[in-house]
């Protein structure tokens, strides 16, 4: 489309990047991609945009200037009321002038061209765009406004009109004068974009990065029903969706995290009303349901990864992005309605990639509400419970805040705050977003805060557990660790790490390492199952409370048996994805008796043993007719991981493995569900944790690709010590003589036998001199507690220096 030769009108298709002077950053964003993306399959819906020039010209029609400059001359942005008092002042001023007829007439005509495309009147989008939006260390982002379901002639020159007037907000006084920008040299551009129906269906927002830790191979996708200024901000807590961009690139379909929000309220159309949108209920069965479809959360994800290839090509630099996406219910169809260059966790990572600060709580105390961790820092102090943004002014310099939700107008006064905490929002709502580019910790969507926190409590925010955020009661005490990335030489010794909480893993793969020695399972099964594999097989023989709980913790899905394979897949895919494409050895389950009873329906699958430790554990359940459906939970989750979404950087374990025919036994089982060993390059471990395999070491060594010495089980059944008895405590040693011949004995063998050989015992991360053995023995990994991984790895290049020959390989 053309536009008029009148320079206060263009076209989306005749603008681009290059462009941000004249149309502000989203106009020019919106531009570029539907020039030079929407050929390659992102849809867009189209517009034009009212240019800065325009914006020029209702100032000097109207002699604002002079104006603005006597009502902003006394601005205190330190003084909320005063900012409130100054702001309100010019936002008036715009709303009482008049649009000039030589601007008004090309906005109406522009219009109408619009419709006529589109059949008739049609309903659009007014979005603000400034021109210095969105530079690399600022984001204007939200501090203008948008006006959604504009219909008619009238109802968009009065937006348009409204949206000039919000170069003014309070939030956008105070974000320029801190910043030191000119309020004179900033203009507004305005866009006018076709609505997409989306109070029909669902929108959201999308990064093409994590938001907390910055780990730049993911797409983190928000998605909740309606139009999508709920979830921007923060007025529901949001479905939140993570996809791992180099297997999707690949073909994979890596959908390696899928969180159900409330989403409790939608925004639709006010048809009839006065107003042009709404907030209604969202019926309780949709709140439980997800909000999109795989095949939807991949579309969008491709998008995303298009996007950032397009920006990061044109900009010369890896480019992340922030975008806005919705789905049209009348057509099913998806489109990308915003995107913008993230500008807090890229801006991060350039100042200081070699420096890492971590948190951590010295003391506990009691929890008093959890919601989404923002950051990963901790701070105490004093709560400010504010439950209208008329109070702010309350706020004192280092409370924390405490709140339903925040909005853009609630900036000025957040900056004063130690942290926040809301009931409502995800991890891209208004207030994450904020949070994040103050540096200050925020838990989000907690539901209760403002009923269970009154101001004046002493609290503690800690942000610093991974995913979930924590608030505690009390001024507790917390440390910090600087850690130095920097180690300018990899040991010959690989050196990876024992993780087990997905919720922590993309942060734990910023330390140098060389992959995952041991992942457990246990965890994942605990935390985000926490029901047992043999009750969901046997679902339908169940009754009374078992079953209600079951059905309790598995809403949304028909098939309980798929819930498990679901959940523990995401939970492994997420480690293998932090890690890829270094190794990944996921030890398959080791729960012991008495630990599987204590999960929901576990008490009746589940003898009861005298010593669960040496009893029905680890490789003897995976064949045995009471757990092998159990089991086949567990194989199914492992090749979805590998095989669907292209994580083949994980390695399979076996724990506690008796005989070389129980691990015969073992393999036959993971063969029966497609995972045998060799094919598709999958390996599999077995524990070196038992006498037994060390004396037959050789043997197991023909069945198995590698060894994972278990210093603690191997400690206890050398020394016949039970290692979680208190009275003979001080007899439990790694570093007593007869366990380290064993494991010299075995690392010999693996050596002999061409097999590999690692520990992921808890010895060397507790005692460097351990290390400095295992070093000299010639051992190929060691796998280590995260904290101690820089410091150990230090331990280990001076060991590999003293030994002869050394033995260094390239810088991380």
């Amino acid at each position: 489309m053309t536009s008029d030769s009148n320079s206060f009108i263009r076209w989306f298709d005749e603008i681009g990047i290059g462009d941000v002077a004249s149309v502000g950053g989203k106009n020019a964003s919106l531009g570029e991609m539907v020039r030079e993306l929407m050929p390659v399959g992102v849809r867009v819906p189209n517009g034009f945009a009212v240019t800065a020039a325009g914006y020029r010209r209702f100032v000097e029609a109207n002699q604002l200037d002079a104006q603005i400059r006597s009502a902003l001359a006394d601005l205190d942005t330190r003084d909320v009321e005063n900012l409130r008092a100054r702001g309100r002042r010019v936002r008036q001023l715009f709303l009482d002038a008049e649009l000039p007829q030589d601007l008004r007439e090309p906005i109406v005509d522009a219009y109408r061209a619009l419709g006529r495309d589109r059949g008739g009147v049609v309903d659009v989008a007014v979005r603000s765009s400034a021109t210095a939006e969105d530079l690399p260390d600022a984001s204007f982002a939200g501090q203008q406004e948008t006006y959604l379901n504009v219909q008619g002639e009238r109802q968009l020159l009065d937006a348009c009109k409204r949206c000039f007037a919000s170069l003014f907000t309070d939030r956008a006084i105070s974000y320029r004068q801190d910043k030191g920008f000119d309020h004179f040299k900033i203009a507004l551009s305005i866009g006018v974009q076709q609505m997409v129906r989306s109070d029909l269906a669902t929108s959201g927002v999308m990064f093409s990065l994590d938001t907390e830790t910055g780990f730049r191979d993911v797409v983190l996708i928000n998605a909740a029903y309606g139009l999508g200024e709920n979830v921007v901000q923060g007025s529901v807590n949001p479905d939140e969706y993570m996809v791992f961009k180099p297997t999707l690139l690949a073909g994979f379909r890596p959908i390696i995290q899928k969180t159900v929000g409330n989403k409790e309220l939608k925004l639709v159309y006010d048809v009839g009303g006065s107003r042009m949108v709404k907030n209604v209920p969202v019926p309780p069965d949709d709140r439980v349901r997800f909000a999109l479809t795989d095949a939807d959360i991949l579309t969008l994800a491709r998008w995303a990864c298009a996007i950032e290839g397009h920006y990061s090509a044109k900009l010369g630099r890896l480019t992340p992005m922030d975008m806005e996406w919705a789905k049209d219910g009348r057509t099913g169809e998806l489109f990308i309605v915003q995107a913008r260059p993230e500008t807090v966790q890229s801006q991060r990572a350039r100042q200081s990639p070699d420096r890492l600060r971590v948190y951590h709580l010295a003391e506990r105390g009691r929890e008093l509400v959890r919601g989404h961790s923002v950051g990963d820092k901790i701070a105490s102090g004093l709560a400010r419970v504010i439950k209208d943004a008329h109070d702010l002014g309350q706020l004192r310099h280092g409370e924390i805040l405490v709140t339903d939700k925040t909005d853009p107008d609630w900036e000025p006064a957040m900056k004063h705050a130690a942290a926040i905490v809301t009931n409502r929002g995800g991890r891209t709502a208004h207030a994450a977003i904020v949070s994040r580019e103050l540096g200050i910790p925020a838990v989000v969507g907690t539901m209760t805060a403002t009923e269970a926190l009154k101001t004046g409590d002493a609290i503690t925010v800690s942000c610093a557990e991974g995913e979930v955020g924590f608030v505690y009661a009390g001024q507790l005490r917390f440390e910090t660790e600087e850690l130095d990335l920097a180690i300018t030489g990899r040991p010959h010794t690989k050196v990876m790490m024992n993780v087990a909480n997905p919720d922590e893993v993309l942060a734990l793969s910023a330390i140098p390492n060389d992959g995952v020695g041991l992942a457990r399972e246990e965890l994942i099964i605990n935390n985000f199952i926490g029901i047992h594999p043999m009750a969901l097989v046997e679902y339908d023989k169940l009754g009374g409370a078992i079953k209600a709980e079951i059905d309790r913790r598995t809403i949304g899905y028909a098939d309980k048996p798929a819930f498990f394979v679901e959940r523990l897949a995401q939970g492994v895919a997420m480690i293998a994805a932090a890690f890829y494409p270094k190794d990944v050895i996921v030890r398959l389950s080791d729960f012991k008796t008495n630990e599987y009873a204590n999960l929901v329906g576990g008490a009746a699958y589940e003898p009861k043993e005298e010593n669960p430790m040496l009893g029905f554990r680890g490789a003897s359940r995976y064949y045995d007719p009471r757990y092998r459906d159990g089991f086949a939970l567990e194989c199914r989750a492992m090749k979805r991981v590998r095989d669907e979404m292209g994580l083949v950087n994980v390695k399979l374990m076996i724990p506690f493995c008796r005989t070389v025919t129980e691990a015969e036994q073992v393999l036959a089982e993971l063969g029966k569900h497609g995972l045998v060993r060799g094919e598709h390059g999958l390996e599999v471990y077995v524990m070196c944790e038992i006498p037994s395999n060390v004396i037959l070491a050789e043997q197991f060594a023909r069945v198995f690709d590698g060894f994972s010495i278990g210093s603690n089980d191997l400690t206890q059944l050398v020394l016949g010590v039970d290692r979680d008895s208190e009275i003979v405590a001080h007899v439990f040693d790694e570093r007593n003589p007869a366990v380290k011949q064993m494991i010299a004995s075995v690392i010999a063998t693996a050596q002999r036998c061409g097999r590999k050989i690692g520990i992921c015992g808890q010895a060397p991360s507790d005692y460097p001199d351990f290390a400095r053995f295992l070093v000299e023995l010639g051992i190929d990994s060691i796998s280590l507690n995260p904290d101690a991984v820089p410091k150990t790895t230090l331990t280990i290049v001076e060991a590999e220096h003293a030994a002869q020959p050394v033995r260094l390989h390239g810088s991380r």
